[in-house]
């Protein structure tokens, strides 16, 4: 199996590094190209890939193809490397807003298409990546894409009309996450605690509460509730926190990032 990648930037750096740790294939089965020469020595001497400036061949010595561009490049390349995609070959799409009918349209028809929402924690291999397949992708190249996608953290099949709800959640959820950690830090930095102290309490206690959901099992409600005692500080904090609208602005961020993904 050969997989290539069309643009290395974080997300497809990510994906390779936990294809390569988790011993999926080989790098040199595994080829990248960018625009830059840059971007591919350095690709080149981190990961020890084989690189290129030429999307057509990576698309030609690839079995799995990985387009690894921002949205509003996909016209483009598609059009590039539409005529060698092969019908045996899989195309995997990360970009947020194209659907699978799009992609379909682009490549005019006949493609194997998987549709990814990754998220930058995969650069730790803690990424969380939804996914959906198109008619054409079998049980057995599926379970393939699914062994790559776990490579660098959780993935979870999700049907199509939840990919969007799958952008805000996952896909863009980590910047909420450090726009909290670092209003926590300024907290305790107000209070007097040393802001690179502030910041690896912050950013533990994040780590630390959402291992306790996931390992758990319990409520994220009822964890809450385990550390407020009556009358006491927790509750004090949380209750500004709701006065002030922490969930509902959470919740209609979440809301703002799936409109903007639809286009709406």
């Amino acid at each position: 199996m050969k997989i290539g990648f069309i643009g290395c930037g974080n997300m497809a750096t990510a994906i390779i590094k936990g294809i390569i740790r988790k011993q999926i294939i080989d790098a040199e089965n595994i080829i990248a190209s960018a625009k830059t020469k840059a971007t591919l020595d350095r690709v080149q001497k981190e990961l020890g890939v084989k690189v290129s400036t030429d999307n057509l061949e990576v698309t030609e010595n690839s079995d799995i193809l990985v387009l690894a561009v921002k949205p509003q490049y996909y016209p483009e390349v598609i059009a590039q490397i539409k005529d060698v995609v092969r019908k045996e070959q899989i195309v995997i799409s990360i970009a947020p807003g194209k659907t699978l009918d799009w992609l379909q349209e682009q490549f005019g028809g006949g493609v194997r298409l998987v549709r990814t929402m990754p998220n930058t924690p995969a650069l730790v291999g803690e990424g969380m990546t939804g996914a959906c397949r198109n008619e054409y992708v079998t049980d057995e190249d599926y379970a393939t894409v699914l062994r790559i996608l776990g490579s660098f953290g959780e993935v979870e099949t999700i049907p199509e009309n939840l990919m969007d709800v799958c952008v805000s959640v996952s896909g863009s959820s980590p910047a909420y996450i450090y726009i909290l950690i670092e209003a926590m830090a300024d907290g305790a930095v107000a209070d007097g605690m040393p802001r690179a102290q502030a910041y690896k309490f912050a950013a533990q206690s994040v780590l630390g509460s959402a291992k306790m959901v996931l390992e758990t099992g319990k409520h994220p409600g009822e964890l809450k509730d385990q550390v407020c005692s009556p009358g006491g500080t927790t509750i004090e904090a949380v209750r500004v926190l709701e006065e002030k609208g922490f969930r509902s602005s959470v919740i209609e961020a979440m809301k703002a990032c799936v409109r903007k993904t639809r286009g709406i």
